[in-house]
Order: structure tokens, then sequence, then C-alpha cells
């Protein structure tokens, strides 16, 4: 009989493995010291005379130097290149020199390496001013020295993303090594294609989409990548561990390659059972220890360039690094890096998906919203189709087959999260590198505002402008005129015309294309253009009422104009019909509907990112400007429709809902706006009907393809139970029957009918305790809550006190309870102690908003229940 072996004896064998690799022979202590004193070489250098992807740039503290990360798409490898121009990290004063060198906490400062006299071009008056550079040997040192200058420009920006800027260094694009130099290679473009496309734009636009164009028109190369996942032994379900104290054992690794690797790496554990010996073509290999696990897995990563994980930032890199650090391995010999918010692999790249997902930006325009929550489950099954492995146990009590399966899925639907549609999802990595100037792995760990912040900066140092200083933008473009509607915004937002409560019939929506862009780029709207003091081309910006709001200068074209506008005519005038009508192949058409999509997503922030307090460009009169000319053009829209004789029923920000509309109306309608405002003005979708409670962004409809539509009626929280998941789900089918008005009064009394079978199921005790539950993540330790305790972290006391160990980042499961406390996690409560009155309360909140919608009143569904019947049982 084998010997039963537990996680005390697993954990011990682990340390006192480790405990025996922290006396290494002494051939293993000189290879690691060599690698200390030379420096371990992850990345071999690039050779004069090959041509490479740059796909990153970053800072060597040791050698002191900024350092190109190239991908060579021949050989499938990455190589460094190191600066060799002496370029060095620096920040502007708006001092003389004479001014800095009296300042001893600069020029004495043992990093100060020198001034120098520089002009740069003031973007609000097009003239050049004077400014003293001071250049340092360390980039940490511009932090320091920033504060002893009364003002520090640029002096905020990532040193290697200045290399960029300095360098002109365009992440994602293909360039050639030539003498030891960085040489772009640009592919050929269609010139005239886009001469036509900005014939009628202005000079600084037509130069500026010159230089974009071959961004979009250089091939994606296809990266040799792997994806990876862990599995830790645990002892109790639900727990996730700490990945810094790294304190269980790594059980196995599963890795998927693009080039056809399936492999799982597996501990040996005589006391759990093997199952089934089927593996479905994985290639399994067994170890007695973790160490040697760790080093073969090491091994085989080394030859990918690129490493793909799901929340491997947060877990899996980290509970590597720190458990070969536990068992005896020297930092040298571990291929990763921890930083404070990211891990990078030393040997090429690392990319959480989780992290890029989790972009609002990329979910709701690059996949319109088809996904809502971001675990891999859900990601993978709204983009693929696939879903995880479902266990019903820990994890640590799964025999081995199913353990290689369920690993190994992970690491397989995070792989196919890249190469799926033609590898959509790497080519918008690329092409967002491209338009931001990020590098890829910065890039999918920010969220849109960087992107285009590093875009403007870009554009700036390209044009030899100064960036300004985020207080002078306030100082000249603070006036506000109008007051928020929405608590805690600062000045009046978009204008939303209420709608009406009933079922509707054949509505259609009209949309506004990219509304708050073409504004932007109509109205000439930028931070350097709006409420100048001197001007000679003003335009005077009026809201819906006909107030004079602000004052936009017409004598030069605004960047963000501009940038705005040129994303926004490639994509429509230009790449939109490439991907639908032009004569090139399949791949290339393909590779045109990634460009147009990436657009989209650039294109669609704009607004966004520059109204929000945070953005370092954003000016309150730019963005106060901006809605106030979107309620101008909805208004007067709205108007002209009602005067051609169409029923508005409902309005939001940039979309009209039209009752029963004739297409001669519509197509009035439509060339008006364009006439009039030179915005284009969409027909965006059709209902079969829109169901309204009368409430702003709260209707539920059917498209005319029978596919559902629903607003803020939806139970979309994670942590909603169960039973009111399903249950709302069942009365969506329900709806999804109505095509005719005919059918409408059939099923209200079905709707009615299922929610009275909820509360009849609820009184009979007919959900279990699991459909009951609401799950939450506890974020920190049950001691932290001080100031107020919420009700997972009640339940997690709970489980504390009854001898269970709880930890952040642990699921609570609980229900609510008759108790003082008001709650219970699952594993102590009692279906007899469920407080029905608190789940009535649950069902009320999820369907009422429906049920108004339909045109019953919620005392319909309260009068034929007995609520004395639920305290009878």
């Amino acid at each position: 009989m084998a010997k039963q072996i537990t996680l005390f004896d697993f954990s011990m064998q682990s340390a006192e493995k480790g405990n025996a690799k922290s006396v290494k022979s002494n051939e293993d202590t000189e290879n690691v010291e060599n690698y200390r004193q030379k420096g371990k070489v992850w990345l071999p250098e690039a050779e004069d005379g090959r041509t490479y992807y740059l796909l990153a740039v970053d800072y060597d503290g040791k050698k002191g130097k900024a350092f190109c990360k190239l991908y060579d798409p021949e050989k499938k490898d990455v190589h460094s290149f190191y600066d060799n121009t002496g370029h060095k990290s620096y920040f502007l004063v708006d001092l003389d020199p004479e001014q800095v060198r009296k300042i001893a906490k600069i020029v004495k400062d043992s990093s100060f390496d020198h001034l120098e006299v520089v002009y740069k071009i003031d973007p609000y008056t097009g003239k050049k001013v004077r400014l003293t550079k001071i250049v340092v040997k360390d980039p940490l040192a511009v932090k320091r020295m920033r504060n002893h200058v009364p003002r520090a420009y640029e002096a905020h920006i990532k040193y290697y993303n200045n290399y960029i800027y300095d360098l002109n260094l365009i992440p994602g694009m293909p360039y050639a090594i030539n003498k030891g130099k960085l040489n772009a290679l640009s592919p050929s473009v269609d010139v005239e294609e886009v001469k036509q496309a900005f014939a009628d734009s202005d000079e600084m636009t037509k130069e500026t989409a010159l230089t974009w164009a071959p961004l979009f028109e250089s091939d994606v190369p296809s990266i040799k990548r792997a994806a990876i996942d862990i599995e830790v032994f645990t002892p109790m379900k639900g727990r996730v561990p700490d990945p810094i104290k790294a304190e269980f054992p790594i059980i196995s690794i599963s890795i998927a390659g693009t080039d056809g690797t399936k492999k799982v790496l597996l501990i040996e554990r005589p006391d759990v059972e093997q199952g089934n010996t089927s593996n479905e073509g994985i290639s399994v290999e067994y170890f007695k220890t973790e160490e040697e696990l760790l080093k073969r897995f090491f091994d085989i990563i080394v030859d990918f360039p690129l490493i793909l994980t799901f929340n491997g930032d947060d877990f899996d890199i980290p509970y590597i690094y720190f458990r070969a650090l536990k068992l005896g391995f020297f930092p040298e010999e571990i291929p990763f890096e921890i930083g404070n918010r990211e891990t990078k692999f030393l040997a090429g790249f690392h990319i959480d998906l989780y992290r890029f997902f989790f972009n609002k930006a990329v979910r709701n325009y690059a996949f319109e919203g088809k996904y809502s929550e971001y675990s891999l489950d859900a990601v993978a099954s709204a983009l693929l189709g696939l879903s995880k492995v479902k266990i019903d146990s820990n994890i640590s009590d799964l025999n081995l087959t199913k353990l290689i399966q369920y690993n190994f899925r992970d690491s397989e639907i995070t792989l196919k999260l890249t190469t799926f549609n033609n590898e959509i999802v790497w080519k918008l990595i690329v092409l967002f590198s491209r338009i931001s100037k990020l590098g890829i792995e910065e890039l999918t760990r920010t969220e849109i505002s960087a992107w285009v912040k590093n875009l403007y900066y870009w554009e700036h140092r390209r044009r030899n402008w100064l960036i300004p200083l985020k207080e002078e933008i306030l100082e000249r473009t603070s006036r506000l005129k109008t007051a928020a509607v929405i608590k805690g915004k600062g000045y009046k937002g978009a204008v939303v015309i209420n709608p009406p409560v009933g079922v509707f019939f054949n509505v259609t929506v009209l949309d506004f294309a990219s509304l708050y862009p073409s504004i932007i780029r109509n109205w000439n709207l930028s931070y350097e253009t709006v409420d100048l003091e001197e001007c000679k081309k003003p335009y005077e910006v009026k809201d819906e009422t006909g107030e004079v709001l602000h004052v936009v200068c017409m004598d030069k074209p605004g960047i963000t104009a501009v940038m705005t506008g040129l994303l926004r005519d490639f994509r429509v005038k230009i790449y939109k019909k490439k991907a639908k009508h032009s004569n090139a192949d399949q791949e290339h058409k393909m590779l045109y509907d990634v460009v147009q999509r990436g657009m989209k997503v650039f294109i669609n922030a704009t607004y966004g990112v520059f109204g929000a307090e945070t953005f370092p460009l954003y000016a309150p009169a730019v963005a106060e400007s901006v809605t106030a000319l979107g309620r101008y053009v909805i208004t007067s829209t709205v108007k002209k429709a009602q005067d051609l004789g169409m029923r508005v029923l409902y309005g939001d920000t940039d979309s009209l809902f039209i009752y029963q509309p004739t297409p001669e109306k519509m197509q009035e309608v439509v060339s008006w706006v364009k006439q009039t405002f030179k915005l284009d003005l969409e027909l965006d979708k059709s209902y079969k009907f829109v169901a309204f409670s009368g409430l702003k962004k709260n209707y539920f409809g059917i498209f005319t393809d029978s596919t559902v539509d629903i607003k803020g009626m939806l139970v979309k929280k994670r942590n909603t139970p169960e039973f009111l998941k399903e249950s709302f789900k069942e009365v969506k089918d329900l709806m999804m029957t109505i095509n005719s008005p005919s059918d409408l009064e059939e099923a209200k009394k079905e709707v009615k009918e299922k929610i009275k079978d909820i509360y009849d199921k609820l009184r009979n005790k007919g959900f279990n305790l699991d459909q009951l539950a609401f799950r939450v993540m506890l974020s920190k330790s049950v001691e932290s809550y001080t100031k107020n305790t919420p009700q997972h972290v009640k339940a997690a006391a709970q489980l504390r006190a009854f001898g269970v160990q709880v930890l952040p980042r642990d699921i609570i499961s609980f229900v609510k309870v008759k108790s003082k406390e008001g709650v219970k996690p699952v594993q102590l409560a009692k279906l007899s102690e469920v407080d029905i009155d608190k789940y009535y309360d649950a069902v009320r909140s999820t369907f009422e908003q429906l049920l108004r919608s339909l045109g019953i009143n919620w005392d319909e569904i309260e009068s034929t229940i007995s609520i004395d019947s639920f305290f009878k049982n």
C-alpha cells in the first residue's frame, strides 16, 4: 500500500529540498557567481544586417542604458539592441543656466551630468521658447531634482518612453540594423489614396496622414509564443494562495505553444489516483521534486520569445519566482523579474491577457461588449465558445488525469485567445502599439488613457512642441459655465430624452457616428485652441439654450482635432472600405478589418480621456464645449425629426429611438444632419419591440434578428446568487417569444406566473444553499476592516471563529439569514435559517423594472403572494 502523503509531508519535502539546494556544489556556485559578475545574458545582441520588429524599449540599470527588445521573425527569437548614441535622461526648466547653477540640490547631485540650452515651440502661440535642459546620469534622479525648481517640464515621463520620442521610434514596426544603427523600414503606401482621402484637410493633417499611413500597411509578424498556467496544492477549496509567501507546492505547470507544444509538467504524488490514462494528446512529464519540475520548466520556456498568462502578473509568475527562491534557486537562474505592477520575462516578452481584456476600451469597442466579466472562463466563453474544465472538488484532490486536463485547458484557451480569428488579438496589440508608441508589454498593462497620452506626447516631441504642464492647461482653460447634472462631474454632460413606459413595436435607432470625436474634429477643439486671449478667427461655442460658453480659435488646427480626425478619416474613408470591398487577398482584408477596429478603440476613447480630470492634457473648457455641442446637435435633430412628423421615443448622448419611421423620413433627417453639422447619422439597429421602464438607460429589446438587447435590467454582478441569474434567464427566454402585439398579453401572463413560481420555490425551500449564495472575494485581511464590516467579511469572521483559516483573495460564499449578523457562511448555514424576506426583496429589485415596462404593477404580483405564508413555513 502506498504511503499517504499529507500536505505537511509534501511541504516538508519541498522545504527540505530547498534547504539542500542552498548548499550548492562548488561548480554550481561558480556558475552563479559568473552570472553575477558578467550579468546573465538572457537576450543575445542584435546582429548587423538583419531585420527585426521593435516590440519594446526598456532600461538596463546596471549598464545605465536604454535598450530595444527586437523580434527576429526569421529565427523566431528576441534580441537586445543597446543605445549607442549616448542618450541620457533629462527634464526642462524655464530658467537660465546661470539660475540653475545656483541650485545646489541639482548641480551637486551625484547624478547631475550637464546643462544645455534648447528651444521648443509653445503650443499656444506657435513661437519658440528658450529652456534649459538638465541632463542626468540616472533616470531616478529626475524625480528628486524636479522638486527643486518652480516648473519642471517633461519630468514625469518614463525614461524609456522619452527615449522612444527622441529617437522617433515606433514600437510594432520593422527595423533593419545597419552599421550599428536602427533604420525604420516602411512598406509601400498608396500615397494618392491617402492624399485623396485627406484632400479637404489642413496642411498639418495632410502631413501627419502621410507619416501615419505606413503604420496601417505594414504586416504584423506572427510571433512564436506559449501560454502557461500553474496549479498549486491548496488545503481549502476556493482559496487562492498568496504568491509572495508561496507556501504551498506547485503540483503542475501546463504549456501550450504556437509550435504545437502541448505539455504538462507534473509532480508524482503516490497518494493520488491516476484516473483514466487518456491525456488527449498532451505530453506529460513526471517529476519527483518541485526543483526538478521548475528547472525543466525554465529550460522549456526560454525557447519561446513571448509568454502568455491570464492573471500571471498577480499570481502565476510571482508564485513561480518566489517558490523557486524558497526551493534554493538563485535569482540569476530564474528567467523572470518581479516589478511593482508587472512581471517581466527576461528571455523575451510577457503579456498578461487578463490586464489586456480588462481594458474597458478593448472590451467595448474592439469586441463590442461581448464579455461582461473578466475571468478566463467568461472571456473565453464569449470569444471562443470554449470554457474551463468544470470541477466539483478541490484542485489538490483531483486525480492526475483530471488535473492534467484541467491545467492544460487553461493554458490552451489562453493561447487561443491570441490565435482565434486569424490572430486578431495579437494583431490588435501590435497595431495599438504602433498607434500609441508604447511597447507591447506596457501597452497591455495600461488603460486607454495611457495609450492616448503617449501618442500625444510622441507627436508633441516630433513637432518639437513643449509638452505643457497640467497646471498650465488648467490655468488657461478652467472656466466652466454649466453645472453638472450628475454628482461628481464638473460640468453638464450629455442630453437624455426621457423614455416612455410600455412596449413599442418596430423601433429604429439612428446613431451619430463617433459623435464626440467628430465634434472635436469639426469644431477644432483642443487644449491650445479654446479660450485663447489672442485670436484672429474666433468661433463661439453655444449650447442647446443658445448661451455662448467658450470661444474656439480657428487660426490654426488643434492637435486634438488633428489626431482625432486622422484616425476617424483613415477608418471611414480607407480601411472600413478596404476590409469589405478591396481587391486584396483575404489575409489583407482581415488585416484591414483589424486596423479599422483598432482605430475605433482610439476614436471612441478620445473624448473619454480628454474629459477626465486625471488626464495630463485635460482642459475643462474643451470637455464642456464637446458636451455642449453634443446637446445642441441632439436637440436640434430631435426638433427636425418632430417637424417631419416622426416620434422620438428616447434619446441618449448620441442615439435616437424612432417609433415606426418611414425610410423616406429617415433619409431626410440623415441628409439634414450631414448638411447642417457635417456629421454622419446612421441607421444603427432595428427592434421587433422595445420595452421601456420609464427610466434612463433601462430597457429590454429584441432585435429583428431575434437577439436580445438589455440595458440596466440584467443581473450582471458576479456575486449575484445563481437562482436569480437562472430565473432572469428564464424570464428573458419568455420575452423572446414575443413577435407581435398579439403575443404580448400571453407573454405577460407567463412572466407573472414565472415570478410567482420563484416565490413559491423560495417559500418551499426549493433552492439549495449554493443557489442562494452570494460569492465575494476577500480583498484584504479580516482585521483590516475597521470602519465598516461588509457582509462577506462578517461571514469570513464567522469561518475564522469556527477554526477555518481565511486569507485575502479567498472567495467567501454566504447566505442571508435571520440573525444579528444577517449573514452566515454556506459552510455553517442551514436552509431553515435563510431569511426569505431578504431574498424576496432581491427578487423584486431584479424584476420590478422589467415588469413596469410590460405594464405590470408590482402590486399585482404582491397581491397574489401571502407574505404570512413565508413565516408559516
